[in-house]
């Protein structure tokens, strides 16, 4: 049986995401005019402040703010939810499970925040390959993507027997 992930580990997980997005999207705002864009690596990453009023790529980014608002503090505490119950059933299964809902969890809390405070989620990671850009994300975005990404890792790499 793998090792249980204790609470204590998903909370630190959890709360350094929030932290060090908020930390991040802080000094983004403090530190760049909105749309200013400052190459890291010329020709591939930039950071670049922008607000995505939307989800991810931008989608939902038309209807009312009203709406929108509902929606996605709907969505982000109905993620809590399934995050706390996929942690009481996983917590058994290994410390990479445990690791992959805080960072959900995390990221998923830290976009809720900029939605309640600002109206949409502030973004400043900017890859590219010359005019071609990916769209702008942030820590949280990446937590999840990262969460989401140990999650599979970890169920691909489950024995049969490992489960309960």
């Amino acid at each position: 049986m793998a090792r249980r992930f204790s609470s204590a580990a998903l909370l630190a997980i959890f709360a350094g995401v929030v932290v060090f997005d908020q930390l991040s999207k802080w000094w983004v705002m403090a530190s760049f005019a909105l749309y200013e864009s400052r190459p890291v690596v010329g020709g591939l990453f930039s950071l670049t402040y922008v607000q995505n009023t939307g989800a991810a790529f931008g989608l939902l980014a038309g209807p009312p703010v009203w709406w929108r608002q509902f929606f996605f503090v709907l969505v982000a505490v109905a993620a809590m939810v399934v995050l706390v119950g996929a942690y009481r059933h996983y917590r058994r299964r290994g410390w990479l499970y445990g690791a992959a809902i805080g960072c959900i969890g995390g990221g998923a809390v830290g976009n809720l925040i900029d939605r309640l405070r600002f109206g949409a989620v502030v973004d400043f990671l900017d890859f590219y390959v010359k005019t071609h850009h990916w769209p702008a994300f942030n820590i949280a975005d990446s937590a999840i993507t990262v969460g989401v990404g140990c999650f599979l890792l970890a169920s691909l790499c489950e024995t049969p027997d490992s489960g309960e």
